[in-house]
């Protein structure tokens, strides 16, 4: 019972790692999804279903995460901020979910290089998300590591916002029928949807930026 209200430090990063593990794994899924359609050797529903398991996995720890961080006594960080940082990194994998499983409900066929683009920019900003929570926990890793991951996140972001305007722009460049109207208009979504992974990635490292100079 003790151990339930006074948990030990470690065991709130663990369970922050443990989440942006999943985080990592479904952002290389997704971005193995995006990159493979066309193929006709690649198993998207495989992949798919790895991004779902993921979501899946990461709801558990996040709900673990949760009820202790609500039992304890003490956190090691504002309550408060723990529970913004599981939600924004929660967050992030369900739009990755999102973007998985809108292959399969608008029928994209084949990947563009506007998409993998988007898709390997979000798996790079998750990693650095990974290595930022990493960081966190490590106190003598020292604050500029972990600024800089932070800064990553947002540069990365940066190029995406860039790189879906692009993308946008192509698919209205010219005009056609219903058919091309209509695969016009699901890429935008497709699109729209990725370029929210990498805003979501923006949101959950400002929240790490703010924890970090209120507990320094």
């Amino acid at each position: 019972m003790l151990n339930n209200v006074m948990p030990q430090r470690g065991t709130f990063f663990e369970l922050l790692g443990a989440h942006t593990d999943r985080l990592v794994a479904g952002a290389n899924a997704t971005m193995r999804l995006v990159s493979g359609l066309g193929n006709p050797h690649a198993d998207n529903a495989a992949l798919i279903e790895e991004v779902n398991a993921n979501e899946s996995s990461a709801d558990r720890i996040k709900s673990d995460f949760i009820h202790l961080l609500y039992e304890s006594f003490t956190t090691p960080i504002n309550r408060e901020q723990l529970h913004t940082l599981i939600s924004d990194l929660d967050r992030i994998l369900d739009t990755l979910q999102s973007v998985a499983n809108a292959i399969s409900m608008y029928s994209i066929e084949k990947s563009t290089a506007e998409a993998r683009t988007m898709a390997s920019l979000s798996a790079d900003a998750c990693l650095r998300l990974n290595r930022a929570v990493i960081s966190l926990a490590d106190r003598n890793r020292g604050q500029a590591a972990l600024i800089e991951f932070c800064i990553e996140v947002d540069k990365i972001e940066g190029v995406a916002v860039e790189a879906m305007r692009a993308a946008v722009t192509k698919l209205f460049e010219h005009e056609g029928d219903e058919a091309a109207a209509w695969h016009a208009l699901k890429m935008r979504g497709f699109y729209f949807t990725q370029e929210e992974v990498l805003r979501g990635c923006k949101r959950a490292a400002k929240t790490i930026e703010e924890i970090l100079l209120e507990n320094s």
